[in-house]
């Protein structure tokens, strides 16, 4: 079996906003700064350059677009490979964080 690559967060935060259903791109930049809590903040340039690449990664795929006051929307929506990189570094992070909450609980039993 060969280890998967570790996912970049704002790649992870990405495929994460779109795991329930298409958005357009400033819909995915309010749901990543609700899923990181506010530590995240996508840029208009870092977001969109993330799009085009999860692209052409087969990971996303445009949805639809629409017209919304003169502005065009363009939806997003994840792609079977993308489902799977995202369940996998899931299983990742789990893994990591399962570890780190052992070894504490080693070292702190009290927060057992």
């Amino acid at each position: 079996m060969y280890a998967v690559a570790a996912m970049r967060e704002p790649t992870f935060l990405i495929l994460t906003a779109l795991a329930d259903g298409p958005r357009h791109g400033y819909g995915i930049v309010q749901e990543v700064r609700v899923l990181s809590g506010g530590r995240t903040s996508l840029l208009t340039g870092t977001l969109y350059t993330a799009l085009d690449r999860l692209t052409a990664e087969g990971l996303i795929e445009p949805d639809r677009e629409e017209e919304v006051d003169g502005r065009t929307r363009r939806y997003y929506r994840l792609r079977s490979a993308g489902l799977a990189a995202l369940t996998a570094e899931t299983a990742r992070l789990r893994q990591l964080a399962t570890a780190a909450e052992t070894r504490l609980r080693a070292v702190r039993p009290e927060t057992a």
